[in-house]
């Protein structure tokens, strides 16, 4: 109880009060509710009877009258009450004692009553009868508005937002509506598919062998098995495997996971839809893709159109088509076209991209691409024809052997979807898959380590020609709700350990309540203003060094105590 705040403390009192009282701040029994703030809103009746229910989010007290404000799934709504309305009888206690003592902000109640507008035009409810629903035992965070509409105490910190989220959806109502976007993305995009005869599938988030991509894998123990499993980095060689056995067309929404590094855009659980279709190629699939993304982006944002940083994206198809080897071609004066390894090498060193002994030819180019071009695109471009080295999944490019056909969406410099026309000859996979041995045996910590023999069993049975094609999700809503960092969009994005705060004696943090009104004190002086005996004193100060909340340093002056 002594790490609790002082006003944790005090509801913690409430609580007890409320079940002196006879009521249970936590009733299990259903609470009727009939309506909501929207609706009250939208289909206002005076004199209307409604039930509704939400958080306590503001309250004026003026005596036997009180406006709150309620908040609700679907906003805030004005309430009104006055304790002759709510007490009928003698017994005034429910609102002198549990309205006006018992209940903080950010207590659920129920509330019945009766629409009606104020003198100033506001649609508010008129309380006949509450009931609470549940007490809050730790305060909200509460921003609050000056008069000259300034915020003070904005729940901003993002480290507190991502780790509190719930706390944050409550008092950031904008960040609920990234959320509500976020599932529009993924309804708009099941309808498309749906539409078009695609059928949705799910595949094993544990896997034998981590395949369909080059990430380091999350590993696990079966124990009953005795096997180790991989956590899924992708589901492609799964969905190729449904289309080996008939389904012409399959699509998934999958959690996929990558033990690598977290930046503004990288999470390692992070979500990918993937999806195949049998006897298409990969300039079926950019008309398909384009078509899809602008359906995604009016569904959204209610246009083609979306705010990124600076940028206004627009997602209305058709969307420009650039060769890479044209790409590097325009930007660095540079042409790849039939270069050997050794000559796109000092190539690269030229243009002054960090390159080392272990890069392949085709992770050169990607170097090169990705320092040079990809940061120019700012419109939905198609950026094809990739090096046969850089895609070892895809279809060998039908006029130049040295190329694959495959495409990547950039928007504002970032990939948002990879596409190819798939591999479906056995023996060319099978080498395909033995030349990337070769790479990661050189070093190459991006070219995949296993052979999916099972894999390559099914395409022996046969695959139709087919197209592919891969979303990240959580980068396409980035940009569609103008999120620079990939935590904004993710409910609960991965965070480092939360450091627990520090169990310090009593008179440790007296010590340090003293220090930190002026940050540094005379040794003497901070001893003397403790009161603490000697004994005491040395203990304390031996506490603070030791968990490095204040350090002593020795100046000409004397010895001061400073706050780390």
């Amino acid at each position: 109880m002594s790490q609790l705040s002082e006003q944790e403390l005090v509801r913690r009192e409430k609580l007890a009060k409320l079940r002196e009282l006879g009521i249970n701040p936590y009733p299990a029994d259903l609470f009727p509710v009939s309506d909501n703030s929207k609706q009250i809103k939208q289909d206002f009746k005076e004199g209307k009877q409604v039930i509704i229910a939400g958080r306590l989010m503001s309250r004026r007290i003026q005596g036997n009258a009180s406006f709150a404000e309620l908040q609700d799934s679907e906003g805030r709504i004005q309430v009104y009450f006055n304790r002759d309305e709510i007490c009928t009888g003698e017994d005034k206690t429910k609102y002198n004692t549990v309205y006006k003592k018992l209940l903080d902000i950010g207590d659920f109640i129920g509330v019945e009553g009766e629409l009606f507008t104020t003198k100033v035009g506001e649609k508010t409810v008129l309380v006949k009868d509450f009931k609470v629903l549940s007490k809050a035992l730790k305060p909200l965070p509460q921003p609050r508005v000056d008069a000259d509409g300034k915020v003070h105490d904005a729940f901003t910190d993002p480290e507190q937002r991502y780790r509190q989220r719930y706390a944050d959806l409550v008092v950031n109502p904008h960040v609920k509506d990234v959320f509500i976007k976020r599932t529009k993305l993924f309804n708009a995009m099941r309808e498309f598919f749906n539409t078009s005869g695609y059928f949705e599938v799910e595949t094993p988030i544990l896997q034998p062998i981590p395949g369909g991509a080059a990430a380091r894998p999350f590993v696990t123990h079966h124990n009953s098995l005795d096997i180790p499993l991989y956590m899924r980095i992708a589901n492609e060689l799964y969905l190729k495997r449904l289309i080996v056995g008939g389904f012409e067309g399959v699509y998934e929404f999958s959690k996929n996971f990558r033990n690598e590094g977290m930046d503004r855009t990288h999470n390692p659980e992070f979500t990918a839809m993937e999806i195949y279709v049998a006897y298409k190629d990969y300039n079926w699939m950019m008309d398909f893709c384009e078509q899809l993304l602008e359906h995604c982006a009016i569904a959204v944002n209610g246009t083609s159109k979306a705010t990124f940083g600076e940028h206004e994206i627009d997602f209305k198809a058709p969307y420009a088509r650039v060769t890479m080897a044209d790409s590097i071609k325009h930007f660095t004066g540079f042409d790849i076209t039939g270069k050997t390894e050794a000559e796109i090498r000092q190539a690269a060193k030229d243009l002054g991209v960090e390159v080392d002994e272990t890069m392949g030819k085709g992770k050169l180019i990607d170097e090169i691409f990705g320092e040079k071009c990809e940061g120019n695109y700012i419109q939905p471009t198609f950026i094809t024809d990739y090096p046969k080295e850089m895609s070892p999944l895809c279809k060998e490019h039908r006029d130049n052997p040295e190329l694959t056909e495959r495409f990547e969406l950039m928007v504002c410099g970032k990939e948002i979807a990879n596409a190819y026309s798939e591999l479906n000859d056995p023996i060319d996979q099978r080498q395909r898959f033995e030349h990337q041995l070769k790479l990661a045996a050189k070093g190459d910590d991006e070219a995949t380590e296993f052979i999916d023999h099972d894999f390559l069993r099914a395409l022996e049975y046969g695959m139709p020609p087919t197209s592919g094609m891969g979303i990240g999700m959580d980068r396409l809503i980035m940009f569609l709700t103008n999120n620079q960092s990939i935590q904004e969009v993710l409910f609960f994005p991965q965070m480092r350990p939360e450091k627990k705060p520090l169990a310090i004696s009593d008179e440790a943090k007296e010590v340090l309540k003293t220090l930190k009104t002026a940050e540094k004190l005379e040794l003497s002086d901070l001893k003397t203003q403790s009161g603490l005996s000697n004994k005491k004193w040395d203990k304390t100060i031996k506490e603070l060094t030791k968990n490095n909340l204040a350090k002593v340093e020795k100046t000409d002056s004397g010895l001061f105590v400073e706050i780390v």
